[in-house]
């Protein structure tokens, strides 16, 4: 080799595809230039090379649509940086929609697309034959036009990538497999090739469809797999006019560019193809490969490209193309550090969007590993939103047959995936779904989100309007408020810390003060060092040096790797998840019933809110709680599984004597937004602290502890915050008309003042309630007599404050 092989380096990024090359650059531009780049092959020669180039940045979530906008300006950054191309041509893009339900959705993310100044106009179906003017427009009603979007080389964006990471100072080795990714003591010290071993503290995997296989190989669980993907490009086409925009049609699983007088017409279809089947191993040596045709499984899709263009009805082929892409279990990419491996990040999972991705991507992942956190919200796309199973091959191969087709497919509301499912099943699963369980997947469980009344199919019928569900909402929310209701909370997560310093570390690690008194629970958060919130949770003592810590289910994975990360090793840390059932018994009449099947005293003075005990119900020691997220007098009930479907029986039989119901999941998120509680990843974030969030009555100066985060909360802490949360309602509020749901821009006059987090119809205020934060000079109660709108779909609804929550916090104090 003409350059002399590295025996050491700060980081070791893995992949020489367009993602790598982006880590690579944006890791050397901000200071870590000790940074190498190993590609096994050569550049782009994984999936990088056969990508369609498309660089759009409306992407389905707003997180996806900010990464990708600053994709699009890199690129052309660096172009002049560098003096190679990227082959960037910005010929705008159109998605057109032929169903009312698709136009909804184009609009919905056309309005929060203007949260970060993405240039997208809604376009009529004439206005679109205007841009297009060989489309068959018949059964269009409307669409998006993005005019700064548009098409690249993926081999050059790729080159102009690494070229300017090298002029940055990285070092990019071809032809340099890593034959083994080094690991002492839970953390990365190095990778071994065939050239040497190289040092190191850190490693990125950006290894595209490899990077499940390379993960499992230390014990790292990479949720992806790759699918078959599909496109043909036509022989020149006479009349096809230049320079036409990218065009998508959702609806028809299609996208069609225009490149140098031929067409490219790619497909994302449900029902796709896992790749590498017959083994479910990605061969090493794949290099610029392509897999035999399959005109079979393509055809119905070019059918409906000629009718959408009819002019390629009589188009020769020139190439059918068959190449792998990886798919993640929910469309969404793959950052961030991996819980079982520290300084272990990951960058892939791009599910066929990576050229519009990586450059947003890479720099998150470098700011991600140099500064230890983010403080930018992207729970979305951390790897650890996942769990172990999720990348067994039964449940990968199986999921991203669906997942593909999620990419064109409708993005409901609500919506639960098909494939993959009853993972873990609950002890008394069959009796819920007797009481007419609509089931949702939370973590791995499957659990109740609604129950159908009057013995209707208990299945979702999507839509962003009415919900099918709200008459179920309706009678649960308000039969919790008068009588009683049962939830099932099995799947938040719990965890428990025991050992001599486990009050100690718990405040060092919290910002609460964390009462030291066996049955005292404590509401807290935890903090990165810049401040940012990155977990919301409750801590219980349990025993002397024993405490539990509850948490969200769907954070399972990253609340328990920042616990850990910032715990003591000397202490023992469990993960009890799937060890206790848990269910919640919360409204007015609950200890009533809960006094029916147990001798123990449940009365107010002797049992206050904030405290648990274990009492006995029916024969079965159970852990009492009395906290309630749905803001009513209530208890929680920590069960062994052992026991779980004799007291779940128990509670049904004595509840028909108090009115009880059986609640979903839609009714508790209802109820803690009637109730004023905030839900980490939706309300809160790292991108929050607790001042703006509202939560500094969750903080202690007073301990004697320098809790993690302390200095910088200190140094905002008498400032006035420039953004804070705010709650609101509609002032004609009517169930799904409009459906809130996040990311809605709230105006206050003619000017976006912030976005919203949160949205559910409250039928026990009749309101449509949104949370969300604002910049805005002016109090809550200035605003509330001023001109506030949230804007869903293109339409703007007069908003209110609501200036304490709708639900009086004495109901869970009774």
């Amino acid at each position: 080799m003409s350059v002399v092989f590295p025996k050491s380096a700060k980081v070791v990024v893995i992949g020489g595809g367009v993602a790598g090359c982006s880590v690579a650059y944006h890791l050397a531009k901000y200071g870590w230039k000790d940074t190498v780049l190993l590609e096994r092959d050569q550049l782009t020669s994984g999936t990088t090379w056969h990508a369609a180039g498309l660089v759009g940045q409306l992407g389905a979530s707003s997180t996806i649509t900010r990464l990708r906008k600053y994709s699009l300006n890199l690129y052309k950054e660096l172009e002049k940086k560098t003096g190679l191309s990227t082959g960037l041509k910005q010929n705008g893009a159109i998605t057109v929609a032929s169903t009312p339900e698709r136009l909804q959705e184009l609009l919905r993310q056309a309005t929060a697309a203007q949260l970060f100044d993405v240039n997208v106009e809604s376009v009529s179906r004439q206005r679109i034959k205007e841009l297009y003017p060989v489309i068959n427009d018949e059964d269009i009603l409307g669409g998006v036009y993005m005019p700064e979007d548009g098409q690249a080389d993926p081999v050059g964006v790729t080159n102009v990538l690494a070229k300017a990471a090298k002029m940055e100072g990285a070092q990019i080795f071809e032809k340099t497999p890593v034959e083994k990714i080094l690991v002492k003591d839970k953390k990365i010290v190095g990778v071994q090739t065939k050239f040497g071993k190289i040092d190191c503290e850190y490693v990125v995997i950006a290894t595209g469809m490899w990077s499940r296989q390379i993960g499992e190989d230390i014990g790292v669980s990479i949720p992806l797999y790759p699918n078959e993907h599909f496109y043909i490009i036509t022989e020149p086409l006479d009349k096809l006019p230049k320079n036409l925009p990218v065009l998508r049609d959702y609806n028809s699983c299609l996208y069609l560019k225009e490149d140098a007088g031929k067409m490219l017409v790619g497909i994302f279809e449900p029902n796709a193809k896992p790749a590498f089947k017959d083994k479910g191993v990605v061969p090493q040596d794949f290099s610029f490969g392509e897999f035999p045709d399959d005109f079979d499984h393509f055809e119905p899709y070019l059918e409906k490209s000629f009718q959408r263009l009819p002019m390629l009805e009589t188009a020769g082929i020139r190439k059918f193309f068959s190449g792998p892409k990886s798919f993640t279990p929910d469309t969404q990419y793959l950052l961030g550090e991996t819980p079982e491996v520290n300084n272990l990040f990951t960058c892939c999972g791009f599910n066929s969007i990576g050229i519009a991705s990586s450059g947003g991507a890479g720099r998150v992942t470098a700011e991600w590993m140099i500064n230890g956190y983010m403080n930018e919200d992207l729970f979305s796309l951390d790897i650890k939103r996942f769990q172990k199973f999720h990348s067994s091959k039964k449940f990968i191969m199986e999921r991203v047959t669906e997942t593909l087709g999620d990419l064109y497919g409708m993005h409901w509301p609500y919506k639960q995936h098909n494939t993959s499912r009853n993972q873990r099943l609950l002890p008394y699963h069959e009796e819920l779904k007797k009481e007419g369980a609509c089931f949702g997947v939370s973590g791995e469980y499957e659990r109740p989100m609604w129950y159908a009344l009057n013995n209707e199919k208990a299945e979702y019928k999507y839509s962003f309007d009415y919900q099918n569900w709200y008459p179920s909402i309706e009678f649960e929310t308000k039969n919790t408020i008068t009588n009683v209701g049962l939830y099932e909370l099995s799947p938040f997560s719990k965890y428990e810390i025991k050992g001599e310093q486990a009050h100690s570390e718990l405040q060092r690690i919290c910002t609460a003060n964390i009462k030291n008194e066996i049955g005292r629970s404590t509401y807290t958060q935890m903090l990165n060092k810049a401040g940012g919130i990155e977990t919301d949770l409750t801590v219980i003592c349990i025993d002397k040096n024993h405490f539990r810590i509850i948490s969200s289910a769907a954070t399972r994975t990253h609340d328990k790797a920042h616990i850990i990360k910032n715990l003591s090793p000397n202490l023992e840390f469990k993960d009890i998840t799937d060890d206790l059932v848990c269910l919640g018994i919360f409204g007015p009449k609950s200890r009533n019933l809960i006094s029916k099947i147990s001798n123990d005293d449940f009365r107010n003075e002797k049992f206050k809110f904030g405290y648990g005990k274990f009492a006995t119900l029916g024969s079965k020691n159970v852990w009492v709680q009395r906290l309630s997220y749905v803001g009513e007098l209530g208890f929680e009930l920590y069960i062994e599984n052992n026991d779980a479907k004799e007291v779940y029986q128990l509670i049904v039989k004595e509840g028909k004597n108090h009115g009880l119901s059986h609640c979903g999941s839609h009714a508790m998120d209802t109820m803690r937004m009637e109730s004023g509680f905030l839900h980490w990843g939706h309300d809160i974030s790292p991108e929050e602290n607790q001042y703006e969030a509202g939560l500094n009555f969750a903080i202690s100066y007073q301990k004697e502890v320098d809790f993690v985060g302390k200095e910088s909360l200190l140094r905002i802490k008498d400032k006035k915050q420039n953004r804070r949360f705010i709650m609101l309602s509609l002032k004609n509020s009517k169930p799904g008309s409009p459906l809130l749901l996040h990311e809605e821009p709230i105006y206050l006059g003619d000017k976006i003042v912030g976005r919203t987090t949160s949205g559910n119809y409250s039928f026990n205020y009749k309101k449509n309630l949104s949370f969300g934060y604002i910049s805005s000079s002016h109090s809550n109660e200035d605003l509330s007599k001023m001109d506030l709108y949230i804007e869903v779909g293109k339409k703007k609804f007069p908003a209110v404050v609501e200036i304490t929550p709708l639900k009086d916090k004495q109901a869970r104090f009774l």
